[in-house]
């Protein structure tokens, strides 16, 4: 499932604003900005700790998330700050929310988190068109990930179809959505459900004219 901001997801930055603000390292600014300046410093060993655990080397993650390897490379030494676009499309690679990057380190461990409904956190994806309210639990504490998806008329996954280990199921609440998987269409309503390995290739469209919900669950291996 790829992730988003609170209302729509953020704008494309365009591919040479991105080299042009990748180009500069982490700026050290006053004691101040400390905590702004951890969180940035953690995203490089975040990164690097992911594509170990994952056996993916530079240049396959590369492939993967349509990033530079020299890029990527920069990013894990923390010699470069990766743009919201280059780190929304290194997280949809590795199939995790934006904010795994970028949250504070969680202190608390217990093995059960209460998300009140009023309470869902927005999820980041580099998807236009699809809305994501989480329903689970932190990255890192748990394999289950959940949102409730809300899915605009004409949205869709891209051209390319996804492959990437794991499990998708979902429950569609309230209107028409499509799903592509390994060949195969299936078209599912109010009450429908699917569940897919996401090993083979997907991807999703909502073809109405209205749009169309759903409770949206992956698992991810770590």
């Amino acid at each position: 499932m790829a992730t988003r901001t609170t209302k729509r997801s953020a704008a494309v930055i365009a591919p040479a604003e991105d080299k042009a603000a990748e180009a500069a390292a982490p700026t050290r600014s006053s004691a101040a900005q400390g905590g702004l300046e951890e969180i940035v410093s953690s995203i490089g060993p975040k990164l690097r700790e992911l594509r170990v655990q994952r056996g993916l080397s530079l240049q396959q993650l590369a492939d993967r998330a349509d990033v530079s390897a020299a890029a990527i490379h920069k990013i894990e030494r923390n010699g470069m700050v990766p743009t919201i676009t280059t780190l929304m499309k290194i997280a949809a690679a590795f199939n995790r929310p934006v904010s795994y990057f970028v949250e504070e380190e969680q202190t608390e461990s217990r093995p059960v988190t209460f998300i009140p409904a009023d309470a869902r956190r927005p999820l980041y994806t580099a998807h236009q068109g699809i809305d994501l309210a989480g329903i689970s639990g932190p990255y890192g504490r748990f394999f289950l990930a959940g949102a409730v998806a809300t899915i605009d008329p004409g949205a869709n996954s891209g051209r390319r179809a996804m492959e990437h280990p794991g499990e998708e199921m979902l429950l569609v609440l309230e209107g028409t959505f499509e799903l592509d998987v390994d060949g195969d269409r299936f078209v599912l309503k109010e009450g429908d459900s699917l569940h897919f390995r996401t090993d083979r290739p997907h991807r999703w469209h909502n073809a109405t004219d209205r749009p169309a919900k759903a409770v949206w669950l992956a698992l991810r291996p770590f």
